[in-house]
């Protein structure tokens, strides 16, 4: 299967978890893709100064792979500089939060597999 860029989902959603301004993600699947595995396997850009809220994962984990910009990460509680080539890992029962600090976008991939 091939799915070319210009047809993959695209949205913006604001002030997603509680965070601040703009986040657009670029799905590369749909959930009925993942055969019941997962839910997420998107690009994320936070434009500058915008954030994802804090949130907890139940029953899922969630990666990041940051690829470019810079941020800040809550890590359970404990704040975390990251920058590209950085990877995020948030097992069930933890919670995080992302913010763009830098002056750029901040690019990352996401993916959310159930345990």
């Amino acid at each position: 299967m091939l799915k070319h860029g210009d047809s993959l989902k695209k949205e913006t959603v604001f002030e997603r978890f509680g965070g601040k301004g703009e986040l657009q993600i670029t799905h590369f699947l749909n959930v009925d893709e993942f055969n019941g595995k997962g839910r997420l396997f998107a690009k994320n850009v936070l434009l500058p100064g915008a954030s994802l809220g804090l949130h907890e994962h139940v029953g899922d984990f969630e990666t990041y792979v940051i690829l470019s910009g810079e941020g800040l990460l809550n890590d359970n509680g404990e704040q975390k500089s990251v920058k590209p080539g950085d990877v995020i890992i948030t097992r069930s029962g933890e919670k995080h939060a992302i913010e763009n600090t830098g002056n750029q976008n901040l690019e990352f991939l996401a993916l959310v597999i159930f345990d």
